[in-house]
């Protein structure tokens, strides 16, 4: 079972090999209350609690949250530890849907008040501009174009690009070893097939979701997959018989919740939730993610736009 290197820049934000369960190793609270949070201990069995009374003062999402009584969030159900809707239980898991939760909770509002919706890659700015969704929590990485349309708060992780081939496959060793013969595929205006495109000479194949990109892998339609090495493994867990994921990491991805743009007063208000609840941040990683092995580090947020 393949592990990414932990270093330099990277630190802490590689994952080995994920179950679509992975197991809890508990849920503490956070010791620091987070923004508008009380302390009377997580409810269900989850490592945040719902708050009460919660006000933010020049938000308009906010404002828009308290109208409605829910919150609508976007995010990706395709995405084994990360954000994945299974098919048979219709139950959410994952890293992202988990922040995503929490960051509901420190709002006020339970689970049952929240509005999930599966928003493709290259829809996720305008599903933001148009008010679709209130926030957008999905391996969503932060970029100087996408500010021009949103505004993020976070990064909450950090991960690299890699490739994910057919077990069998022993050409593509990793970005540099990518021909023209070889057909790559990934979402629709994700970063990255945007970036092998212009540092490869492969070819390249674009669908809404990586779940397309991965049957098509496992049928021989294309040679690769890639995006960020956290999906990729999880899908080589999966099915570790027919999918490897091979290379070193060849970019830095930063995940942020993708917000309205220039709502300032909300960026700070998840920045500082993200800040002040470590043990919180700790937890949900360890329940999602913690099967690996691995030891994640929580980065620091960026400053305000």
């Amino acid at each position: 079972m393949r592990k990414t290197r932990i270093s330099g820049a990277f630190a802490g934000i590689a994952i080995a090999a994920l179950a679509l369960t992975a197991c809890n190793s508990g849920t503490p609270g956070a010791e620091t209350p987070i923004p508008g949070e009380t302390e009377s201990g997580a409810a269900s069995g989850t490592p945040w609690t719902v708050a009460t009374d919660v006000t933010l003062e020049g938000s308009p999402t906010f404002d828009k949250i308290k109208s409605a009584g829910k919150v609508k969030v976007g995010v990706k159900e395709d995405q084994p530890g990360l954000g994945y809707l299974d098919p048979t239980t219709n139950t959410r898991s994952g890293f992202d849907v988990d922040i995503a939760r929490w960051i509901a909770a420190s709002l006020g509002y339970d689970e049952d008040k929240i509005e999930f919706t599966a928003i493709p890659s290259a829809n996720r700015e305008q599903a933001i501009v148009n008010g679709d969704i209130d926030y957008y929590v999905g391996t969503y990485s932060i970029t100087d174009k996408r500010k021009e349309q949103i505004s993020f708060a976070g990064p909450y992780f950090v991960t690299g690009q890699g490739l994910l081939v057919a077990a069998d496959n022993d050409s593509i060793t990793g970005k540099d070893s990518l021909t023209a013969e070889d057909v790559v595929c990934s979402a629709t205006g994700s970063t990255s097939i945007q970036r092998i495109s212009a540092e490869t000479p492969a070819k390249t194949k674009e669908y809404d979701t990586y779940s397309t990109c991965v049957e098509d892998l496992k049928n021989g339609q294309v040679d690769a997959v890639t995006t960020d090495e956290a999906i990729l493994i999880g899908y080589a867990a999966q099915d570790p018989d027919k999918l490897k994921v091979v290379g070193d990491v060849f970019s830095e991805e930063r995940y942020g919740v993708g917000i309205a743009k220039g709502d300032t007063a909300f960026q700070e208000f998840i920045n500082t939730m993200f800040t002040d609840g470590g043990e919180v941040w700790t937890a949900i990683f360890e329940k999602n993610l913690g099967a690996s092995g691995v030891e994640a580090t929580q980065p620091k947020v960026d400053a305000a736009d």
